[in-house]
């Protein structure tokens, strides 16, 4: 599966708009201050680079769902929210290319 940002992918062409897709996960585990600033930012970005890693597969198996081989246009949004929870949501349009 071809992942990019960008609406078009170097040396293949789009044949087939699939639709939009997303993937959404989300920290299940609260994250707590602490007494330690630099733990609690540590503590967030391994949080954040995990749930990013299962919004990605998410949005791949979404896109797999619609028998697309990549992804472009993807945006990805990651928020903390105010219950100290991370979350990652992740979209794109799945496409056929050949």
């Amino acid at each position: 599966m071809i992942l990019t940002t960008t609406n078009s992918i170097e040396g293949f062409k789009i044949s087939e708009y699939k639709g939009i897709v997303t993937g959404v996960a989300m920290n299940e585990k609260k994250l707590a201050m602490g007494f330690s600033v630099s733990k609690y930012y540590k503590a967030i970005q391994e949080s954040i680079d995990s749930v990013k890693e299962q919004a990605f597969q998410r949005l791949k198996d979404n896109a797999k769902q619609l028998n697309a081989n990549a992804i472009v246009g993807i945006k990805v949004e990651i928020e903390l929210t105010t219950s100290n929870y991370a979350m990652v949501s992740v979209t794109g349009t799945a496409v056929h290319v050949v």
